[in-house]
């Protein structure tokens, strides 16, 4: 795989005493119109780079066996090349069930969520088997397309993977908020609607399946969890707050262990928050609270019940999407925003065939902010294709 930003002989040599170099040598020049790069001088940027990786994972999933996996190593700096890997791959028709860090000293892969990108990354991906894309396209927009997901998604996810020093990996990708995302972008990509707001999503995961340590299995994968579990130490989950999601899960993590007060919170919760993305508009933790968890008559906030909590999910989607009716109402760029509320208001517009909107808030968001953002250019990437005309007036329909 071949990324660079420039050609590859220094930034002082112009792209075109390089093609004469090339054709002095070889006579003629080559033919650079479907190469897979990022390179101003052939006119290729991130999104042009995104198709045609596109182009060329398309043919890797089609000569790869229902069922099978491909492991994808990658190595760049920016986040923006990342997620264009990422979009592709779903685009191309692949399911990603893991993403660690390639640890060349121990020759080992370790899990990693944090968008580390400074290292080689590996990235496991699957085809799925022909009888599940089957059964899901007959059963698309009911939620019982979503169990069908499941099942099919944690069957292919490793069981009891251990660390180095022997204790269980705490796996990432059997948490609710990656299922979940990884839901949300099967159904994107393969146009249908999603049939299940976060709230009912997180009932059926407790409804339908076991959770272990905050990680969801099928019932005959709990059961091989547990044989493993009461023998040893699941490693403690390491969370780096970025944004608005990860500070909810870090504090879910920590009224886990025990229901706490805002006061006893607040200064472990400020110590995280020293590397939050420029473009969030982030929450208050006495809102971040307010909007996820239960207060006590103690004053000790704690993890809601499954009935109760998606009493409050359902409250609290309705104010993002208010948030995001005032966004699509502004004019302008739209430079810092809180990202689950345009993530929320995407999801309604996708669901309501709001095609055009989703484009239009896409391209106010400036170009670097977007490409940075791997939810939103999946969204932005396929609603482009599909949206209307632009209308001379947008509106946004959420009540």
């Amino acid at each position: 795989m071949c990324i660079r930003d420039s050609p590859p002989f220094g930034e002082n040599l112009q792209y075109s005493e390089l093609n004469w170099l090339v054709e002095s040598f070889y006579g003629v020049l080559p033919d650079t119109t479907g190469e897979a790069v990022v390179n101003k001088a052939q006119g290729k940027e991130v999104f042009e780079y995104l198709e045609l990786m596109v182009a060329c994972l398309k043919e890797n999933y089609r000569v790869l066996k229902p069922g099978r996996w491909m492991p994808v190593v990658f190595h760049h700096s920016r986040n923006s090349i990342w997620n264009a890997i990422q979009e592709a791959l779903a685009r191309a028709g692949f399911v990603v069930a893991d993403v660690g860090v390639l640890d060349r000293e121990g020759e080992t892969y370790k899990q990693s969520i944090q968008g580390v990108v400074q290292k080689d990354l590996v990235i496991s991906c699957y085809k799925p088997r022909g009888e599940f894309e089957e059964r899901f396209r007959q059963l698309q927009g009911k939620p019982e397309a979503v169990v069908e997901f499941l099942r099919q998604h944690l069957a292919m996810l490793p069981v009891t993977p251990t660390t180095p020093e022997g204790q269980l990996e705490h796996m990432p990708e059997r948490t609710r908020f990656l299922l979940f995302d990884r839901m949300v972008a099967y159904h994107l990509v393969r146009g249908a609607r999603v049939p299940l707001s976060s709230a009912d999503f997180y009932g059926l995961l407790d409804r339908e399946f076991v959770e272990r340590d905050e990680m969801y299995f099928l019932p005959d994968q709990a059961a091989r969890y547990d044989a493993v579990r009461v023998r040893t130490e699941v490693e403690q989950q390491s969370l780096f707050v970025k944004d608005e999601r990860t500070a909810v899960q870090w504090v879910r993590a920590r009224l886990l262990q025990e229901p706490q007060t805002q006061g006893a919170l607040t200064p472990k919760f400020m110590q995280e928050l020293q590397a939050i993305e420029s473009y969030e508009n982030m929450p208050e933790l006495k809102d971040i609270l307010k909007e996820n968890f239960i207060q006590d008559t103690d004053g000790r906030w704690r993890v809601p019940d499954p009935q109760k909590e998606k009493d409050i999910e359902d409250l609290r989607r309705r104010g993002l999407l208010k948030l995001f009716d005032g966004y699509v109402r502004e004019t302008g760029q739209l430079k810092t925003f809180r990202k689950e509320a345009v993530l929320e208001g995407f999801r309604h517009c996708w669901d309501t065939k709001q095609y055009a909107v989703i484009v239009a808030v896409c391209e106010r968001i400036p170009v670097k902010t977007l490409q940075e953002i791997h939810e939103f250019v999946q969204f932005y990437d396929i609603a482009k294709d599909i949206a209307p005309e632009p209308p001379s007036q947008l509106e946004f329909t959420w009540e």
